[in-house]
């Protein structure tokens, strides 16, 4: 295993990031959806995230039935952030299977 290098993002409009050490995760242009709840209250559904690890895949259920997901955090500094959607049982919610739900309050603007 050698060393994790962190990804740069570079964007004309919102850079979101870790919300304890600013390390960069995601570009607004990347944004699916606005419309999502976490445990800290809003979320938001990401195509792409950079610079997190990702946890160990468990089934749960939530408001729009069961799905299996992992916990994701941030590369530097270990902070859960959100989650990853590898599996949705329901046809109507296939379409969040890969992507990813950073949470608001665990983030802030960088640029």
């Amino acid at each position: 295993m050698g060393l994790a290098y962190n990804t740069y993002l570079d964007s004309i409009s919102k850079i979101y990031g870790c919300r304890n050490c600013k390390t960069h995760l995601a570009i607004h242009e990347e944004i699916l959806s606005q419309n999502f709840r976490g445990q800290h209250g809003k979320a938001y559904l990401f195509n792409i995230v950079v610079n997190i690890d990702e946890g160990e895949a468990v089934e749960r259920s939530m408001t729009t039935g069961r799905h299996v997901v992992r916990d994701i955090t941030c590369r530097q500094c270990k902070a859960t952030v959100g989650w990853k959607y590898d599996k949705a049982y329901e046809n109507s919610e296939k379409y969040k299977e890969g992507k990813f739900i950073l949470e608001g309050e665990l983030l802030c603007r960088v640029a």
